[in-house]
């Protein structure tokens, strides 16, 4: 078993915290919460300090902030039913836009893995692909394949195809159709009994992991056409299989999930105020793989852990989000 060591804790925010986001260059960390504010953390002497406060963007809760791969830009999501975007300028942000359309909540914002897409969704049941060109921002596709509230978005790491998680107990998967110029769903998964809170794509794109309302953490598989297992593809589109689940570990609603670029680790957020990491085992089957949890740390939060991101800077640091108010910086080792 590993070890995920306490490093720091920020006590910060007045109410939940609901998200946090890790700067893609710097050691940099921003949060959101139920305070309607963003705060700016940067590493200096060792430790994490507050540098900035944004409070003028939002009228109500923020769900969630994402730095742009630049880092140049942060978006928030709130519940005011508005995705912000906020510009670094030198030592202050501004915010430079706000996006407007949903009818609801904003539950989720992702920048693409060029800096040209963002995808937002919310309770109204849509995903919103937004064009990003010279700092204007226009709406490039409403998609309403879902039946329920969206709760999360997330962008394949090297390529324009977005998925998203829902209340309908689903994901799907999208794709900008070039021979017909437009998004489209090429792929609805479904294997989850409940709420879909959560998903997350490995370093390569072609597996994702999914975090649920049942339970259970699910491994799922991309086949693209005339692959070697002989997975059937229909006219020729690649298809997702659903390869592993992990169900026994987790006692309640598993809020969030990070699978990590550098060090292949899953970490999940759990309501029974636990962090869990997963490794997948060296002689796994890349058709039936094999996870094992390496590490589950109690009392991580002292309620609700909302949220868990692993640095893109420093492989095995690790933050989470909690209803206790709190953001706590980890480091995980074998």
């Amino acid at each position: 078993m590993g070890t995920l060591s306490l490093k720091q804790t920020l006590s910060d925010h007045q109410g939940r915290v609901w998200n946090v986001s890790w700067h893609p260059v710097k050691l940099m960390l921003a949060s959101c919460g139920e305070d309607k504010k963003i705060r700016i953390y940067l590493h200096e002497g060792g430790k994490y300090v507050m540098k900035l406060i944004l409070a003028e963007g939002h009228t109500r809760t923020i769900r969630e902030v994402s730095w742009s791969p630049c880092g140049q830009y942060l978006a928030s999501a709130s519940f005011d039913a508005t995705i912000a975007i906020w510009e670094n300028k030198g030592n202050k942000f501004e915010c430079s836009a706000t996006l407007e359309g949903h009818e609801n909540e904003v539950k989720s914002v992702d920048w693409s893995w060029s800096g040209h897409l963002l995808a937002s969704c919310s309770r109204d049941k849509s995903v919103w692909v937004w064009e990003c060109f010279n700092d204007e921002y226009e709406c490039d596709a409403v998609l309403s394949e879902h039946a329920q509230d969206v709760k999360k978005v997330r962008w394949h790491p090297h390529e324009d195809t977005l998925a998203s998680a829902s209340y309908d107990d689903t994901v799907k998967i999208f794709q900008d159709c070039t021979d017909v110029s437009e998004w489209k769903c090429v792929a609805t998964l479904s294997s989850h009994t409940s709420t879909v809170w959560s998903l997350s794509f490995d370093e390569s794109g072609s597996r994702l992991v999914t975090c649920s309302d049942d339970k259970t953490l699910k491994i799922w598989q991309q086949y693209q056409p005339k692959n070697i297992p002989g997975i059937p593809t229909p006219n020729d589109v690649a298809v997702w299989k659903n390869v592993c689940t992990l169900s026994g570990y987790h006692t309640r609603t598993i809020y969030d999930v990070d699978w990590c670029k550098k060090t292949g680790l899953i970490a999940t957020a759990c309501g029974d105020n636990t962090i869990r990491i997963f490794r997948e085992e060296n002689d796994s089957d890349i058709n039936q793989p094999n996870f094992s949890m390496v590490s589950a740390t109690e009392n991580a939060h002292s309620s609700d852990v909302n949220a868990v991101r692993w640095s893109p800077k420093n492989p095995g640091e690790l933050a989470s989000a909690g209803d206790d108010s709190k953001v706590n910086i980890w480091f995980y080792s074998d």
